[in-house]
């Protein structure tokens, strides 16, 4: 018996706008904390690394949290999907490994045009990957199909939007302007994560007989969810209830990262800065 594959109905909204804003939401927080913890990174070189770990953390598992709620508005009309758990939590690794490069190279190396170029291609390219090998844990009646051209598009946007996000990083410091740099990122991102999804179509190859998500996938990605978020929380509460500050410690201004050999020479760490009172004592 010959079994022809027969292209199938592929939505990204199931769930109407719900997903899709709750994402973008997602997003914004991600790049908001990120953008908080470099600051202070700056503001404070003797815990750099702490801070930079904690805002690629932020920004990883915000990427990461964006494209799973919105891949639950993902169906395929006459087949239902699941999902393979261990892609699924190597994407998170790799969103966060990817994010980590790129912070910590600007962080310490710089906002230099070059710096930028290379730390945005490896984050970039990184995210792509991360939401690609978040597809490939798709677990469907048929085969998924990707347009070459939008695939391109998207790790493109996925590339401008990385560099953009680490200019931003180094560059705003003031707490309105981190804000709106962060709904900026959020647009790209979720831009970005639509953009691969419109190069997807879904070939059967039989039929399961339901076009409704099931609600073990829904739970299933429940609880993925769940660790990401719990991670996004603490860091929102670390960022706004800062300890340095809450013991009263001086926050000496923001320091521009200076380059510095990698290998040899002087250390990497700028030296430490003396300690000047601070005009303001909000927690962002």
């Amino acid at each position: 018996m010959t079994v022809t594959a027969s292209a199938a109905t592929v939505s990204d909204f199931y769930y109407g706008a719900v997903t899709p804003v709750a994402a973008y939401l997602m997003a914004c927080l991600g790049a908001a904390l990120g953008l908080r913890c470099t600051t202070r990174s700056l503001r404070r070189p003797q815990h750099r690394a702490r801070w930079l770990a904690l805002g690629a953390v932020s920004i990883g598992c915000g990427i990461w949290t964006m494209h799973f709620i919105a891949m639950i508005g993902f169906s395929v009309e006459g087949a239902l999907v699941n999902y393979d758990a261990t892609k699924t939590l190597l994407s998170l690794l790799v969103a966060i490994a990817v994010v980590a490069v790129g912070v910590f190279l600007v962080g310490y190396r710089g906002g230099s045009p070059l710096n930028l170029g290379v730390a945005g291609t490896v984050t970039g390219l990184g995210v792509a990957a991360m939401h690609y090998l978040g597809m490939a844990a798709i677990h469907t009646n048929g085969t998924l199909h990707y347009d070459t051209g939008t695939v391109a598009l998207s790790i493109v946007i996925a590339v401008a939007a990385a560099t953009a996000a680490l200019w931003a990083a180094v560059s705003i410091h003031a707490l309105w302007a981190s804000l709106g740099a962060s709904l900026v990122m959020g647009v790209a991102v979720t831009g970005m994560h639509y953009t691969g999804m419109a190069a997807v179509s879904v070939h059967l190859t039989n039929v399961a007989g339901s076009s409704q998500s099931s609600a073990d996938l829904v739970a299933f990605l429940l609880v993925m969810l769940a660790g990401p978020l719990l991670v996004l929380l603490v860091a929102a509460v670390i960022v706004m209830f800062d300890p340095d500050m809450m013991l009263g410690e001086t926050e000496p201004k923001a320091s521009v990262p200076v380059p510095a050999p990698m290998f040899g020479g002087d250390s990497v760490f700028p030296a430490k800065q003396p300690a000047e009172p601070s005009q303001s004592r909000s927690s962002w």
